[in-house]
């Protein structure tokens, strides 16, 4: 059978299996990150540094700033999957330098990943205090498309001329990046990826306290095409148009041709609402709204409020309606997402990052409408495969749970 199938004497499941009883870090096909060492970056936000396994590598020789990677984290005899954003990008260094760094310099073949984490919750906690020093996890290499890439589809599917809005990401195009507290993390491999391609750059980031002052200061000093804004929620002398919150003045006294720009934001529901809120109320010259512009990455569980009369038609917000669970005979009310909905109710259902990524929570919808919280599209009234943590129901819904 020279052209036909041909069975693997040994499984490469089982070389995985035998490699990881003699040594867990060793896969052929499974990225594994080891922690390497924590960094204390704010009193509300720690990083994490992981190695990399062969697999990993293998897999993954570089990523676009604005990804994110799932881990697998052993927690009482329980695994729970999390999503968290790479800080800064591949095969470039960060703005710390220690022993840990050194030995990596010197093994150049052992990439590296760094992850964000603000101490809250029950993972969160476990990885930022309690996770010894050397412990290995299973991981997803990295993916997402909250990335440059994204905003040039966004520009080409609101543009008539695709090759002009092609030509208007590639160099000088501005870009706004928006962040709140630990939605910061994913900004540094963007802003910089944005820099070095030629981009003109703005940040804005509400935080209760400066975070990353340094690196923003070195960047500003290399790129004179970076300017950024540390906005203290709590300080009235950092305000931005006199204002705590992300509202139309504060993106009008910035004076970006917001025509040509591109927003990034992520953050809180709470901001990226207010956002929604400011951009809808900012028409531009070809007609269309700011908000057209806006690229977004959420954390949390929060629906937000982009039911309001100024943003959407009444018709379209969701009112208590009934979730049919038919293979448990459960029901519950549900205004706000399906997961949050049935957690209020004492129902547990399976779920993971909590925020439309991990997929874990996908489920089998046999009748009745949804919508969606990140994209606002609505669901067919048929058949078809949901993510409970992102979408709220329209209508009375059966699912296959």
């Amino acid at each position: 059978m020279a052209n036909g199938y041909r069975p693997e004497v040994i499984q490469r499941a089982f070389v995985d299996f035998v490699g990881s009883r003699l040594h867990p870090f060793w896969s052929l096909t499974a990225p594994k990150l080891r922690l390497l060492a924590r960094y204390t970056l704010s009193e509300d936000l720690i990083a994490l540094q992981f190695e990399t396994n062969q697999a990993f590598r293998q897999q993954v020789s570089d990523w676009q700033g604005g990804q994110y990677v799932n881990i697998s984290v052993l927690i009482d005899g329980i695994y729970h999957q999390r999503s968290y954003s790479l800080v800064g990008l591949a095969h470039q260094p960060l703005w710390w330098h220690d022993d840990i760094d050194t030995k990596a310099r010197k093994n150049r073949s052992n990439l590296t990943v760094t992850i964000a984490i603000k101490p809250q919750g029950l993972v969160s906690d476990y990885l930022t205090k309690r996770m010894p020093i050397g412990t290995i996890l299973n991981s997803s290499v990295p993916s997402g498309s909250f990335t440059l890439a994204q905003a040039l589809l966004a520009k080409q599917s609101t543009s008539i001329d695709k090759h002009a809005a092609a030509d208007m990401l590639k160099q000088s195009a501005p870009l706004l990046f928006i962040a709140g507290g630990s939605g910061i993390t994913p900004m540094l491999g963007l802003i910089t990826q944005a820099l070095q391609s030629g981009h003109q750059v703005t940040l804005l980031h509400y935080n209760r306290t400066p975070l990353l002052d340094n690196q923003w200061q070195q960047l500003a000093a290399m790129y004179p095409a970076f300017t950024y804004h540390l906005i203290n929620t709590e300080d009235a002398n950092s305000y931005l148009a006199g204002t705590r919150h992300i509202s139309t003045d504060s993106l009008l006294a910035l004076d970006l041709p917001l025509a040509d720009t591109q927003i990034f934001a992520c953050g809180s529901h709470a901001l990226l609402a207010g956002l929604h809120t400011a951009t809808n109320k900012i028409t531009l010259p070809n007609g269309k709204k700011l908000r057209d512009h806006v690229t977004v990455e959420n954390f949390g569980n929060i629906l937000p409020d982009f039911y309001g009369e100024q943003t959407h038609d009444k018709a379209e917000k969701p009112g208590k309606q009934t979730v049919y669970l038919r293979a448990r005979q459960q029901q519950f009310s549900s205004d706000t997402t399906l997961l949050v909905a049935a957690e209020k109710a004492g129902i547990r259902l399976t779920h993971g990052c909590r925020q439309g990524i991990c997929q874990l929570c996908r489920c089998h919808k046999i009748s009745g409408v949804v919508k969606n919280i990140q994209t606002g599209k609505m669901s067919s009234d048929g058949d078809e495969f949901i993510q409970t943590c992102i979408n709220v129901a329209m209508t009375d819904i059966v699912l296959d749970v």
